[in-house]
């Protein structure tokens, strides 16, 4: 039936060229952006989706950066130790020509020596980036180097931590800012800051607390001798300062190191010394052999802020201008380029690390990209091929609306 009111065949004609010039609008979009997905109304899941891995790219971008500046700031504090081991090598060679040298030699080469001890002294003074020197101090340097999202969505951030090796010649200090509240770094029990008889086995506990040790934190231990006690009536000190990896066990095993070694020195008998690591505890105690008046006083002390001995502090002490001062030369430059060596080993094997890490980043970054890419990018291929198709049935499309239109003139032809 035909109608002059209703011309279903334009309705449909319509309908279909809507639909043509909606799908070449959203087509020509694809080409123009790049995107098949370009925001939130295109489609809202893909879209949060693919925002969420462009923004870890972000992230990942500034790790990247963040590893690029610790990698330097490592790589220079490596070069400084390779060069200070260097030094030290060549200071030995001259430690040993002076076992046989006359003592106007020994003096030309003690003035050697002294001058390799400034250079070593100005390298690593000036072995920093970025105002951050890794061959002083004792805290430790965290490289920022990854973003962890886990199952939940929750990002934390991953560090790499680059321990300070400090390779100075300067004598630390015992810790000048008083704790809070005493105790809370060091405790002893009824004997210590008494005295313990030489002849009844007494003894005194010091215990480390251990939620104390930090970086500076300084202890202190005294002993003191009376009537005959075989390790003499001075008063002997006994200091160690912590650094920020220590930990109690640490603290008393140095502590006893000392004492032991002073006792040795002393040839002391009368008077022990043992450590519990696990427990943190230092027990010091008399023999039982020796006089009641054979007294020992037990002290101790504690403070923060402290700094510890440099680590290459055995330099100042180099004297070869004498027998004896050539042979201990000779002892402590072994162990000096030991802790320059060992210094070294440990940044390069840090640097290592970023560097891979670094190399992760970078691929980890590019197959985020490949990912968003494969969610939102459009096939230009695609795109184009279908540009083609749309814009030949927009003409048809006309076409057919056109035919459907001219319907109505038909009719007339009935009433001619």
């Amino acid at each position: 039936m035909s109608s002059i009111l209703t011309n279903n065949s334009a309705m449909v004609a319509l309908q279909t060229l809507n639909n043509i010039n909606k799908s070449m609008s959203t087509t020509q979009s694809e080409i123009s952006t790049g995107k098949s997905i370009a925001s939130a109304r295109d489609n809202s899941a893909i879209w949060a989706i693919s925002q969420t891995m462009q923004s870890d790219v972000s992230g990942f971008s500034a790790i990247s950066e963040a590893l690029s500046l610790g990698g330097s700031t490592v790589a220079v504090a490596r070069n400084g130790a390779e060069s200070i081991t260097n030094l030290l090598t060549e200071m030995k060679e001259k430690i040993v020509a002076s076992q046989e040298a006359n003592d106007d030699d020994r003096t030309k080469i003690q003035t050697d020596i002294s001058a390799l001890r400034d250079q070593i002294n100005a390298i690593t003074n000036a072995a920093q980036f970025n105002g951050v020197n890794l061959l002083q101090g004792t805290s430790s340097y965290d490289v920022l180097s990854s973003l962890d999202r886990d199952t939940s969505g929750t990002v934390t951030a991953s560090q790499i931590s680059v321990s300070r090796q400090d390779l100075g010649t300067a004598a630390g200090a015992f810790g000048g800012t008083a704790v809070a509240s005493a105790g809370d770094l060091i405790t002893g029990d009824a004997n210590v800051g008494g005295a313990i008889a030489g002849n009844s086995g007494d003894s005194g506990v010091i215990t480390i607390t251990d939620a104390g040790v930090a970086d500076g934190a300084s202890y202190r231990v005294t002993l003191q001798g009376a009537g005959t006690a075989d390790i003499g009536t001075t008063l002997e000190t006994f200091e160690y300062v912590a650094n920020n990896t220590d930990t109690a066990a640490d603290v008393v095993t140095a502590l006893e190191s000392q004492i032991n070694t002073f006792l040795t020195d002393s040839g002391s008998t009368e008077v022990s010394v043992t450590a519990d690591t696990s427990a943190g505890t230092l027990t010091i105690a008399t023999a039982g052999g020796a006089g009641a008046g054979d007294t020992v006083t037990i002290g101790i002390a504690e403070a923060l802020d402290g700094t510890q001995d440099g680590g290459l502090l055995a330099l100042g002490t180099l004297d070869v201008t004498t027998d004896e001062g050539a042979n201990q030369a000779l002892d402590d430059i072994e162990s000096l380029i030991q802790t320059a060596v060992d210094a070294a080993a440990a940044f390069g094997s840090v640097e290592g690390r970023i560097d891979i890490q670094s190399d992760f980043i970078g691929r980890l970054s590019d197959s985020l990209k490949s990912g968003i890419g494969a969610l939102v990018d459009a096939n230009m291929e695609e795109a184009s091929a279908r540009l083609q198709a749309l814009q030949v049935q927009q003409q048809l499309g006309i076409q057919s609306l056109s035919i459907a239109n001219q319907a109505p003139q038909n009719i007339l032809s009935l009433f001619r």
